[in-house]
C-alpha cells in the first residue's frame, strides 16, 4: 500500500482472489467483483498519476475526488478481508472427535454460506459508489491531472542561499578549511589528477552554502569554472547547456544530448576546471553528466551536492555537522539583531535552551525559527516554542523552509513517501528501533514481497533509502550498526501537518478533544498524552500506536479491522489488562507491540486465534511465561521475548516461519538448541 493510492494495490490482488473457484462466489456477485476490478484498475493508474503531483498543485475537486475513492478502498478491503478471514480461518491443531468435527463441519458450511451472502449485499451497496466515483473521475478530467498540474511553476527558494554575503555566514570557516585542504591535497602526479568532492549531510545544514563559499574561495586558481543548480526533476540536457553557458558563455539548444557531451568534453580537454553540481538527486543524471566531464591530468575538481547515493561515488565525502551550542547561539542572535529587536535580556534561560533544541544546530532550522520570534513580545515566545509548526505562520522564511523540506519529500517515490510519513506516529524526539519500525511497516501493508526478497529485508532498503536521502537520522550502536533513529525536529513537524491533510495518521495529545473520533474516519491512531478512550467506538481503526504511560483502552472487541497493537508507554493498568482478555477477537492483527509494558503477569490462551500475527514484541519484566497457544501462530516472523524473566519454551520449534528470534532466557535442561535447529527461515537470533 502506498498513501496516494490507498489500499488499491493489495485490493485488486484480493479482488482476484474472490474471482477462483476457491471462494463458490454466486454468478450474480462474481460479475459484481469482476465489474468492480475493472473500474477500480482504471481508478488505480488516476491515482497513481494523482500522487505524482504534490498536493499543494492539485485542483480542488481532484484531491476531493482522491481521497474518496482512497477512503472507499478501505472501506472495501475491510470488506474483504472479513471475508476472506471467516472463510479461511484455519481449524484447531487437536482435532476434535468425529461426531464433534462432523457437526463443527455442517456449522461452518452454514456459516460460510451466511457469509457470502453478506459480502452479497455489501459489494452491491459498495458497486453504486464505484460508478459514481468512476463518473466523476471522466467528469473532474482527473486522468489529464499529471500533464497539466495546477501551479506546478515555482521558484526554488535556495537560489538565495548562492547571493549571500560570506559575512553574513556562521560557522563556515572550519568547514571552509577542511574543503579547500580536501581539494587541493596532494603532491606531484597525485595533485594532477582528477578529484570528485561530495558534500552530504542533513537537509537545512547549509550544502549549497558551503559549497558556494568554496567555489569562490577557489575558482580563480581555475581556467574555467561553473556552478550549476540541479534540482528534483532534472533535465540532463539543461544541465550540460547550464555549464556550457558558465564556460563558453553561450547555449547549444539545437543540439542532442550526445552532442552536448561532445562539446563539453571538447571545451574541458587541456583545461584545469571546478565545477559544481549543486543539489544533485539522481545517480542516473550525475553517471550520465559525469561522461562529459573529461579526466585530463590537469588538477580539475568537481563538487556536488545531495544525497548519499551520489556522495558514495565521489573521490571524498565530506560529512557536513550541525552546528555547535555557541554557534547556533551566534547565529540565532545575528537574526534577531539583522530585525533590529531589543535582545531580550530577561527571557529565561529555559526558553532560550529549548527554542536551541528545537532547531538542532541546523543553521536554516535556527533562522526560521528566530523568524518566528521577530516581532513578537519577548512574553510570547514559549507560546511560539510550543506551536512550532508549518501550518499557521504567515513567515517567508517559513515558507522557504517548507518549501525546502517538500522538495525532498516529494522526490520520494510512492511507497517511501507513505513509510516516511507513517513515522509521525512516534512523538516529537522520540528514539524509535529500526526493526520495529519495519516489522510495523510490513504489518500495515506498506511492502509487498518480491520474488527472492523478504519482506523485512525490503523493508530494510526502504529504511536505508529514507537515511541516504537525510529523511531520518540514524542512530547507531558501539559495533557500528544502525539500531534506531530520530527524526529532526522540523522534518517532525512537516510530516505531522502533511498525515494530517491526507487524514492518514490521526495524533491524539493534549491539544486535540478525542471525541472528535466518533466523527472521523479514524485508521491510525497515536496517542501521545493521557487519553480515555474506554467508550469510543473505532470499528476503521487498522493501527493503535500508545506512547502515554497510562492510556484507558476500550475493549479490544471494539477493534474490528486492527492491523497494529503498539502499546509502548510503560506502564499498564488493571483495566488494560482486563481487557487485553479479549486479544483473540483480533483476528486481522499483524503486529502486537507490548514494549516494555510492566503490570502484564500473562498473556491470554487466546493469542494462539492471532493466525495472521507476523510480530510479537514482548519486553514484559514480570512475564516468565508464553501460553503454549503461542505454537499456533505459524505466520509469526518476528518473536521478542527480552523481558529479562522471560524463559524461552521447548516448543519454539513448531513457528517454522519464524525470522528474527530474541531470547532472554532458556533453562539448561531444555531442548532449546534442538527446537532452534527446526526455524529453517531464521536469519537473526540475539
Amino acid at each position: 500500500m502506498d498513501l496516494a493510492t490507498g489500499a488499491m494495490g493489495s485490493l485488486l490482488l484480493k479482488l482476484g482472489q474472490l474471482l477462483t473457484e476457491e471462494y463458490k462466489l454466486q454468478t450474480g456477485v462474481k460479475e459484481d467483483v469482476e465489474y468492480l476490478k475493472r473500474e477500480l484498475e482504471s481508478m488505480y493508474a488516476a491515482l497513481r498519476k494523482v500522487g505524482n503531483v504534490p498536493r499543494d498543485q492539485l485542483d480542488k475537486q481532484v484531491k476531493l475526488w482522491a481521497n474518496e475513492v482512497r477512503d472507499l478502498s478501505f472501506i472495501m478491503e475491510d470488506i474483504v478481508d472479513k471475508f476472506l478471514v471467516r472463510v479461511e480461518r484455519a481449524e484447531p491443531a487437536i482435532k476434535p472427535r468425529k461426531l464433534k468435527k462432523l457437526m463443527k463441519k455442517m456449522g461452518n458450511l452454514f456459516g460460510k454460506s451466511k457469509t457470502r451472502h453478506e459480502i452479497s449485499d455489501e459489494i452491491k451497496d459498495i458497486k453504486v459508489r464505484v460508478k459514481e466515483a468512476a463518473d466523476r473521475c471522466d467528469r473532474y478530467r482527473v486522468n489529464d491531472v499529471a500533464v497539466n498540474p495546477v501551479g506546478a511553476i515555482t521558484i526554488d527558494p535556495r537560489l538565495l542561499d548562492l547571493y549571500k554575503d560570506q559575512n553574513e555566514l556562521v560557522g563556515i570557516d572550519d568547514s571552509l578549511n577542511e574543503l579547500t585542504k580536501m581539494m587541493s591535497d596532494g603532491d606531484g602526479d597525485v595533485s594532477k589528477q582528477l578529484k570528485i568532492l561530495s558534500i552530504f549531510g542533513f537537509g537545512g545544514l547549509g550544502k549549497t552554502t558551503i559549497a558556494k563559499a568554496v567555489y569562490d574561495k577557489l575558482k580563480a586558481e581555475f581556467d574555467c569554472c561553473a556552478f550549476v543548480p540541479v534540482g528534483r526533476n532534472p533535465s540532463v540536457k539543461k544541465l550540460l547547456n547550464g555549464i556550457l553557458l558558465e564556460i563558453a558563455g553561450q547555449k547549444y539548444l539545437d543540439l542532442d544530448k550526445r552532442q552536448l557531451i561532445n562539446k563539453l568534453r571538447g571545451l574541458l580537454d587541456n583545461k584545469r576546471y571546478l565545477i559544481v553540481i549543486d543539489d544533485i538527486w539522481d545517480t542516473k543524471t550525475w553517471e550520465l553528466v559525469k561522461t562529459a566531464l573529461v579526466c585530463n591530468n590537469c588538477g580539475s575538481r568537481i563538487i556536488t551536492t545531495r544525497i548519499l547515493e551520489v556522495a558514495t561515488m565521489a573521490s571524498e565525502v565530506y560529512k557536513l555537522q550541525p552546528l555547535s551550542l555557541d554557534l547556533s547561539k551566534d547565529l540565532f542572535d545575528r537574526r534577531l539583531s539583522c530585525a533590529a529587536i531589543e535582545w531580550p535580556n530577561h527571557l529565561p534561560a529555559e526558553v532560550y535552551d529549548k527554542i536551541l533544541h528545537k532547531c538542532g544546530g541546523v543553521p536554516l532550522a535556527i533562522i526560521t525559527i528566530a523568524s518566528l520570534l521577530v516581532g513578537k513580545p519577548v512574553e510570547l515566545w514559549s507560546k511560539v516554542y510550543t506551536s512550532i509548526g508549518f501550518g499557521d505562520e504567515e513567515n517567508e522564511d517559513v515558507e522557504n523552509t517548507r518549501k525546502i523540506l517538500l522538495f525532498s519529500y516529494y522526490d520520494l517515490p510512492c511507497h517511501l513517501k507513505t513509510c516516511l510519513l507513517y513515522v509521525s506516529i512516534y512523538p516529537e524526539d522520540h528514539l524509535f528501533e529500526k526493526d520495529s519500525l519495519i516489522w510495523k511497516w510490513v504489518a500495515e501493508g506498506f511492502i509487498h514481497e518480491k520474488p527472492g526478497v523478504g519482506l523485512f529485508e525490503i523493508g530494510e532498503r526502504y529504511f536505508n533509502e529514507l537515511v541516504n536521502k537525510s529523511m531520518i537520522m540514524p542512530v547507531e550502536e558501539a559495533l557500528g550498526m544502525i539500531s534506531g533513529c530520530r527524526v529532526h525536529d522540523m522534518v517532525h513537524d512537516m510530516i505531522c501537518l502533511l498525515a494530517k491533510e491526507e487524514n492518514f495518521v490521526t495524533i491524539l495529545d493534549s491539544n486535540e478533544q478525542h471525541i472528535n473520533l466518533v466523527h472521523r474516519s479514524v485508521r491510525w491512531l497515536a496517542i501521545g498524552d493521557k487519553i480515555r478512550l474506554a467508550n469510543i467506538p473505532m470499528p476503521q481503526v487498522r493501527s493503535l500506536n500508545d506512547f502515554n504511560n497510562d492510556v484507558m483502552l476500550p475493549s479490544l472487541s471494539c477493534f474490528q479491522v486492527l492491523r497494529v497493537l503498539a502499546l509502548e508507554g510503560g506502564a499498564f493498568s488493571q483495566n488494560n489488562n482486563i481487557c487485553l482478555e479479549n486479544l483473540g477477537k483480533l483476528v486481522h492483527l499483524r503486529y502486537l507491540g507490548l514494549g516494555k509494558m510492566v503490570g502484564i503477569l500473562e498473556l491470554p490462551k487466546g493469542i494462539g486465534d492471532l493466525k495472521f500475527l507476523q510480530t510479537l514484541d514482548l519486553g514484559c519484566d514480570r512475564l516468565r511465561e508464553l501460553p503454549r497457544s503461542v505454537g499456533l501462530l505459524r505466520q509469526l516472523k518476528c518473536l521478542r521475548a527480552y523481558g529479562k524473566h522471560i524463559i524461552m519454551p521447548d516448543w519454539i520449534g513448531s513457528l517454522t516461519s519464524l525470522q528474527e528470534l530474541w531470547v532472554s532466557q532458556v533453562h539448561e535442561s531444555s531442548n532449546f538448541m534442538n527446537e532452534l535447529g527446526k526455524l529453517t527461515e531464521l536469519r537473526k537470533l540475539r
